[in-house]
């Protein structure tokens, strides 16, 4: 098991208004860390934390494709978190999320490496390693080439990253499955199922869905801080769910039924998403309604994350633990009526 050093870090984090970002930076602040944000927009910084018994001060307004606010970003820090990443379907955007992404790696992460920041961590994706099959997917697995713009740049990210990696740059790589949770800045890819789930209709299909609360994805990224030097590559996901036990999970801690349940087959569903791939053609749209997204919604192999918990000691909650969290957080916040929220909403 690798040790973990007793030490006060002053860590500059990416994305840190963001979702999984934002969360990273409570653990690390809980953890007795210091924090700077590199920000495009300070009353964000407000705005998201505004409820915390703390609000981060050391802020520098840029940009992770800005060579001289990633420089600022970097004095004086002994560790970087680049959690921050363009996410954007519209086939228009894609050259962009393409670009970005590619250039805030080489910036921040490269740039982490060249100066000789000796902590670094770089959140990836699952995806890198997705393909349909029987096998679970794990770090070790294979970097395997993606459909959507974005997605491939992760992959092309993830293939950037493990090169530095694997000439000594001290970067740790952590790859978060379908992150869930509360206390959301942007409603992602995850809550926003959620709340669809709860507030329109489920899916019965093929598949499933696993999922991980963004507090234990913000642990990880603390103890892969306080990792000694090596290569440190670990995933982060809770069980394999099919998508009945998903949706079993949200109504046995709501108390409430689902108002509609839909039987589709996997197959129709890729169908669906290939017409979804023609429409964007004509009128683009972000939502994730495409033949890539329901290729992961209906053959997703699961993950097996069991060497982060042997390894790390780190245990991920309980699905219905997160799910009620994030149902509750939900109606409070005005995304779904609290009547739908049924026990959670009271």
């Amino acid at each position: 098991m690798p040790g973990f050093e007793v030490l006060q870090l002053r860590v500059m984090v990416t994305g840190g208004t963001g979702f999984t970002g934002s969360h990273t930076v409570r653990a690390l602040v809980a953890a007795g860390h210091e924090v700077r944000l590199l920000v495009r927009d300070r009353e964000k910084v407000k705005r998201v934390f505004a409820s915390d018994a703390f609000m981060p001060s050391d802020l520098v307004l840029g940009d992770v494709v800005d060579d001289s606010s990633v420089a600022e970003a970097m004095r004086g820090c002994d560790a970087v978190v680049h959690v921050a990443a363009l996410v954007d379907l519209r086939r228009k955007m894609a050259a962009r999320v393409l670009e970005t992404n590619a250039a805030g790696v080489e910036r921040v992460v490269g740039g982490a490496a060249k100066r000789g920041v000796p902590r670094i961590v770089y959140v990836s994706s699952l995806s890198v390693f997705f393909k349909p099959g029987p096998a679970p997917l794990t770090p070790e697995s294979p970097i395997v080439p993606a459909a959507s713009a974005y997605s491939q740049s992760k992959v092309d990210g993830e293939i950037a990253v493990r090169r530095l990696q694997e000439a000594g740059a001290p970067i740790r790589i952590s790859y978060p499955a379908g992150i869930i949770g509360p206390d959301d800045p942007g409603l992602t890819d995850g809550n926003n199922a959620m709340r669809a789930w709860i507030a329109q209709s489920a899916i019965d299909t093929g598949g499933g869905f696993q999922p991980v609360d963004v507090r234990d994805v913000a642990a990880l990224h603390v103890k892969l801080l306080e990792l000694p030097d090596g290569l440190h590559r670990y995933a982060a996901a809770g069980p394999m769910m099919s998508w009945a036990e998903n949706y079993a999970v949200i109504e046995r801690v709501t108390g409430r039924k689902f108002r509609m349940r839909v039987a589709i087959s996997g197959k129709r569903m890729r169908t669906l998403g290939r017409i979804g791939d023609v429409v964007k053609r004509v009128v683009d749209f972000s939502f994730p309604f495409t033949l890539d997204a329901m290729v992961f919604a209906t053959q997703w192999p699961g993950v097996d994350a069991s060497r982060t918990t042997r390894e790390l000691g780190l245990r991920f909650r309980p699905v219905a633990e997160t799910y009620a969290d994030t149902i509750r957080w939900l109606a409070r916040a005005g995304h779904i009526p609290r009547k739908l929220a049924g026990r959670l909403g009271e």
